[in-house]
């Protein structure tokens, strides 16, 4: 829903985000990390009981870079508090009230580090859909926000997507590429990798970088045209009816008729069959060559990756998970990565990550072994939440 819509129906939006962290531990998610956040978002979502263990990063957007672009000007510059500045052309004046020194590298990382931010997430997109130009940072930029957030203890996560933003971000050090090699000026037939780009993958597994395929962010977008996506009985387990109602009405489809407005053809069912397939075929490539080399692969969904109803929250988990299984993530491998690898890459496994004495009591109790096959995620018995031993159907909403 837009900010006007939430307006516009009150009941539904109440029932939606009151349902939502529940979804989160109904699928099985005991700890979230939110990529993009600040102080007083965090303090809206921890005001509901029970919700999974929560933490932040700081999201780090150059001025009138991706995402911020996206924002109304009388809000961009409010609404990212922790922003980047660079060197700018003589003359040209700041907007009213931003101050140069507060939006240095360092700056910006002492200011999350109060805050409460356990990492930094910094982007580099030139732009997708119409737009193409958007400002990138430098990379000695990067480097020295790289720096900063090391000697404050904060990994570095960076917005890349394409060859040339993860050939930077190996570039400038940071520790986390989020999501997977989605676009390229590379060539190839489906399911291939030109030497190039396995190339840079290749630096990817020798540096230890952590990986984010976030593969179901791509398929969110393309079952926004798929009839079945809102007749889904497992759409059912984790969001209220009455939004999924709203979802069927032309008013609740309104992210999808914009996408047809641009492209017309998507409204034809071979269209929306086809889109994204070269993205998705090469990210499901990529994450297949990372998984058979035993990169550092990390789990994450990307939530909500647009403003989109077929990426629903929780579980879009477990579609992220059937997607690694296709590309050749073995179940074992996505156990790591949901679990102690995300721990160590997000400095949370002294908490978190292994059942061990003296470690936060967050469990899951399955009726398979998760290491042999991903539909134990979709057999969860119990989910214990510091302790606190909680039923998975008094997680789900529409209960009688």
């Amino acid at each position: 829903m837009t900010d006007e819509q939430e307006k516009a129906h009150p009941d539904i939006t109440l029932a939606a985000r009151n349902q939502f962290p529940r979804s989160y531990l109904y699928s099985g998610f005991t700890t979230l990390i939110d990529l993009i956040s600040t102080p007083e978002e965090m303090a809206r979502w921890k005001s509901h009981d029970p919700k999974p263990d929560t933490f932040f990063c700081g999201g780090t957007t150059l001025m009138d870079g991706y995402p911020s672009n996206y924002l109304p000007k009388e809000t961009r510059y409010t609404a990212m508090p922790y922003m980047l500045l660079e060197t700018r052309v003589s003359g040209s004046p700041l907007p009213p009230g931003v101050r140069a020194s507060e939006h240095t590298p360092q700056a910006v990382v002492t200011h999350m580090k109060t805050d409460g931010a356990i990492c930094v997430k910094t982007f580099f997109e030139r732009g997708f859909g119409g737009v193409h130009s958007l400002p990138v940072p430098q990379a000695d930029t990067v480097r020295a926000l790289v720096r900063a957030a090391h000697a404050a203890g904060l990994p570095v996560l960076m917005h890349a997507n394409s060859l040339e933003a993860q050939q930077f971000a190996l570039d400038t050090g940071v520790d986390i590429v989020a999501h997977g090699l989605w676009n390229t000026d590379e060539k190839t037939r489906p399911g291939e990798l030109t030497a190039r780009e396995k190339s840079v993958l290749d630096r990817v597994i020798a540096a230890h970088v952590g990986w984010q395929p976030t593969l179901q962010v791509l398929y969110g977008l393309r079952n926004l045209f798929d009839n079945a996506t809102l007749v889904d009985p497992k759409l059912t387990r984790v969001l209220p009816l009455s939004l999924i109602d709203w979802y069927r009405t032309s008013e609740g489809r309104w992210f999808r008729d914009s996408i047809v407005a641009e492209s017309p053809e998507l409204a034809a069912p071979v269209g929306a069959a086809n889109m994204l397939l070269d993205p998705i075929n090469r990210a499901a490539a990529a994450t297949g060559y990372l998984a058979q080399h035993h990169a550092r692969l990390l789990f994450g969904t990307d939530t909500p990756s647009a403003p989109t109803y077929a990426n629903p929250p929780g579980l879009n988990g477990w579609m992220e998970m059937r997607h690694l299984a296709d590309a050749g993530v073995t179940p074992e491998q996505i156990f790591q990565a949901a679990t102690l690898s995300n721990a160590r890459a997000l400095k949370l496994d002294r908490e978190i990550g292994t059942v061990q004495v003296g470690k936060r009591a967050n469990l899951l109790l399955v009726r398979a072994d998760p290491r042999k096959t991903i539909q134990a995620y979709q057999e969860i018995a119990k989910v214990i939440l510091g302790g606190r031993v909680l039923d998975p159907s008094m997680l789900a909403p529409n209960r009688p």
